[in-house]
Parts: structure tokens; C-alpha cells; sequence
């Protein structure tokens, strides 16, 4: 899942960048609000990661801003403040969480992943295409009861077709969302769909990953 984080101090924008992607997600990032506020504004994200204290435009205000504009993406905000009058601020304006600084990682990501399951019926929380599930929370992959390995990005591209199941993605689409950026060669996707074939559906005898000839790909909803 693509994520925007919006955090001026830059080692630690660059420490949560690192960590993000070792976990699957694409990352984009902003060093101040109005960068923040025209990325989150223009950029297909699933979720915002704002800090407050920033250059140019409090993060209040871009949480503000965004939901004035009826930009419904989740936002969890982060902070030095602890209070709970600045906590209640921050979702009194829209946030959909809060996280205090310093703040454990792996709380940071499991608050990221119920967030993006709040919505059940777009995130439900385990995916599934017949007896191929995943589930994002527990980095775990099945084939019935098969349990599959995959490395990090080819769980976030498993992931990403999943929650898009039987519609015709792009190999831009990919590359936006699995790989954070359109500068990739976009042969890459191609030679990950391969990847992910071999174990998810070679095996098994499946063909749920679909080459759509001058489209892109598809993931069978019925699982292949």
C-alpha cells in the first residue's frame, strides 16, 4: 500500500522510509505542510503519516485542509506533544489516530495496518481469491493450508492485486504502488509477476495471475 509521510526532520522521515519498505509499503515523502498538503492532495495514497510540528503549515492544518476538501484518506498524526488536549485537537480535525514521540515501530506499523482494514468493506482483513489467502497483519500467505514464503516485495505485489482482484492493473499501477516510484524499469513487474507464479500458482496447478496482453495483469477472484 502506497503511504505519504509528512515529517521535516529528515532523518527520522528517512529512518521511517527504510522501515516502511521493509514491511511492503511504498513510501513517498514531504518535509514540510504544503509539500504534504499538495502531495496528499494529488497522490493516489491509502494512507498519511503527518507529523505536526512542521515548516509552512502545521500539520493541523493540513489535516484541516484535507477534510474541508472532503479527502477522506486515513491520517495518523505523530508528536512530541503528549497532551491529551493536543491529541483530542488532532482528531477533532479528522485525524483517524495519533501516535506520541518516541514511539515503538511495530506499534507504528500494526496502527498503520488497522487503519487500513477500518474500512471492512474495502480492507477486509484477510484477503482472499479462493483457497489463496493473505493476511497482512500476520505477513502470512496460504494455499489452502499451504503456508507460501515470499519475500517483502512480492508480498507487497501479491498484496496490491489482491485488494484489486479481477480488475486489469497497470504495469504503472505496480510500479506506483509496489515500487514507490515510475522510474523503475518497468520490466521489473514483469519479472515479479514471474516470481510470484512460481510459488503461488505453479504448485498448486493454478493460474491466478493473469498476463492481460498490452493491459497488464489481473488476479483471478476465484483464485485460478
Amino acid at each position: 500500500m502506497r503511504v505519504l509521510v509528512v515529517e521535516d526532520e529528515r532523518r527520522m522521515a528517512a529512518a521511517l522510509q527504510r522501515g516502511l519498505q521493509a514491511e511492503g509499503f511504498a513510501v513517498d515523502l514531504a518535509h514540510d505542510g504544503e509539500q504534504g498538503l499538495h502531495a496528499a492532495r494529488h497522490g493516489d495514497y491509502d494512507i498519511v503519516v503527518l507529523d505536526i510540528m512542521l515548516p509552512r503549515l502545521s500539520g493541523y492544518n493540513v489535516c484541516k485542509q484535507l477534510r474541508a476538501e472532503e479527502n477522506w484518506v486515513p491520517i495518523l498524526m505523530l508528536s512530541a506533544k503528549d497532551g491529551e488536549y493536543d491529541m483530542a485537537d488532532g482528531l477533532d480535525l479528522g485525524a483517524d489516530d495519533y501516535l506520541t514521540k518516541p514511539f515503538s515501530y511495530v506499534v507504528l506499523v500494526a496502527r498503520l495496518r488497522a487503519l487500513l482494514r477500518r474500512d471492512s468493506g474495502r480492507r477486509p482483513a484477510v484477503l482472499t481469491a479462493g483457497d489463496l489467502t493473505l493476511d497482512p497483519a500476520r505477513r502470512r500467505v496460504e494455499r489452502g493450508e499451504q503456508v507460501i514464503e515470499l519475500t517483502p516485495r512480492e508480498f507487497a505485489l501479491l498484496e496490491y492485486l489482491l485488494r484489486r482482484r479481477d480488475e486489469v492493473v497497470s504495469k504503472s499501477e505496480i510500479l506506483e504502488h509496489v515500487w514507490d516510484t515510475f522510474d523503475t524499469d518497468p520490466n521489473v513487474v514483469e519479472v515479479y509477476v514471474g516470481y510470484l507464479r512460481r510459488k503461488v500458482d505453479v504448485p498448486f496447478g493454478r493460474n491466478a495471475l493473469q498476463t492481460v496482453r498490452g493491459a497488464g495483469y489481473r488476479l483471478a477472484g476465484d483464485g485460478g
